[in-house]
């Protein structure tokens, strides 16, 4: 039983940890793009392993790609929040 429970308490663990780091990405993506948005969508425009149809919508538009930021920004930050040391 007590195998079971560290288990457990090692998945919620790890998955604390997977969403403190995807809150970190968010942030610092959110950042670059609404500091630097043109450079930064060029950056992941060609040859990006699938990533050029997430910023086809931003391509040539820096005002939609910093208001996206700042969702991403917030979001970023919200989800950190939400995450509690135990």
């Amino acid at each position: 039983m007590a195998r079971a429970t560290d288990d457990l308490e090692m998945s919620h663990l790890l998955a604390r940890r997977g969403a403190e780091m995807a809150a970190v990405f968010m942030i610092g993506d959110g950042i670059l793009g609404l500091l630097q948005p043109r450079r930064h969508v060029k950056l992941w425009q060609e040859r990006a392993l699938g990533a050029e149809a997430l910023v086809a919508p931003f391509v040539d538009r820096p005002g939609r790609r910093r208001a996206y930021a700042v969702l991403q920004i917030a979001a970023g930050i919200a989800l950190a929040a939400r995450q509690r040391a135990r």
